[in-house]
């Protein structure tokens, strides 16, 4: 699977074998990132996809010590399973 930051599209590509997921993202202020949707092909789904995109978009975030915020159900309740090592990110 190969995952790329597209930051003009301000999104999270994961690609494998034809079939595309995506988190997309927003800059509602400075020093924030919301994540806003995530979305992963049916053939694709199951396979820890979704996942990968939201660890490598998370310590984006962190390298780039910006603030999160979850919009998207599904990075919210990643964050919240993954509580002890995202928490402090969330603005």
């Amino acid at each position: 699977m190969h995952i790329e930051h597209q930051r003009e599209d301000q999104t999270f590509y994961a690609t494998s074998h034809g079939y595309e997921g995506e988190l997309s993202y927003s800059r509602p202020e400075a020093g924030v990132v919301d994540f806003e949707h995530t979305y992963v092909d049916e053939e694709l789904r199951g396979k820890g996809v979704a996942e990968r995109l939201a660890e490598q978009a998370l310590d984006w975030a962190a390298s780039e010590k910006l603030r999160v915020r979850t919009t998207c159900p599904y990075m919210a309740k990643f964050v919240q399973k993954h509580h002890d090592k995202y928490q402090q990110l969330l603005a």
